[in-house]
């Protein structure tokens, strides 16, 4: 039976498809799902693109973690289904505190865009098991909030438990504390993170190299094995 991956599009959504097509090419079904939709679909994982949801107003995310869909996903990820938040789905996932910390302005203040060199730091999760730990991989990168903050006890928690799950390699493209360029929650169910694995799957396109595709095979192997 083939694994069913929901993306969600909210408005201002810009990498649904982009994602869509990664879930794919690892060879899964893309469910898409609508923001104003509580239906889940039956999905066996759900991924939060990226994107400018409601045009970022308010906060990045803010808006969008009222959105009837976030209910059904946020209780669902507390009973354990796998979600994966990218860019602007890392920043709805700390407004929901389903993972902890906030997301700011880039310190420079600018858009970036560019590819990035990030390290793998926890292979053990659900998104990351087709990876190895120290692993250095090159991912698309675009953000103007990006920069990842959270109190020291929080980062000193996320360090210990080993919940930092990607850094920034070669240089902190947005300020972010620690490098930290993704993490996950403590039961390894629920990633995110800021730079764009989506669109690193195929040579043809992003970054040339398919150093993203790993996410959603990752995610299949499990749902195929559980």
């Amino acid at each position: 039976m083939t694994a069913r991956i929901g993306v969600v599009t909210f408005p201002g959504t810009l990498d649904d498809r982009d994602t869509q097509r990664a879930v794919r090419v690892a060879g899964a079904e893309a469910v898409p799902l609508w923001h104003k939709d509580k239906d889940l679909k039956q999905v066996d994982a759900v991924v939060l693109p990226g994107g400018f949801s409601y045009g970022d107003y308010l906060r990045a995310g803010a808006i969008s973690r009222f959105s009837p869909v976030m209910e059904s996903v946020i209780e669902q990820a507390k009973a354990g289904m796998p979600v994966l938040g990218i860019c602007n789905g890392f920043q709805v996932l700390t407004e929901t505190h389903l993972l902890p910390g906030a997301m700011l302005r880039n310190n420079h203040l600018h858009f970036i865009c560019r590819d990035q060199k990030l390290r793998v730091e926890n292979a053990e999760t659900a998104w990351t098991a087709d990876y190895t730990a120290g692993q250095e991989i090159s991912v698309p990168l675009k953000n103007i909030d990006g920069q990842y903050t959270a109190d020291e006890r929080t980062l000193d928690m996320l360090e210990a438990e080993g919940r930092v799950a990607f850094r920034y390699l070669d240089m902190n493209p947005n300020g972010s504390l620690r490098d930290i360029a993704g993490i996950t929650n403590e039961a390894g169910n629920v990633v995110g993170l800021m730079p764009h694995p989506e669109h690193a799957v195929e040579p043809l396109v992003g970054t040339g190299r398919t150093d993203g595709l790993g996410f959603f095979t990752s995610i299949l192997k499990k749902l195929v094995n559980a």
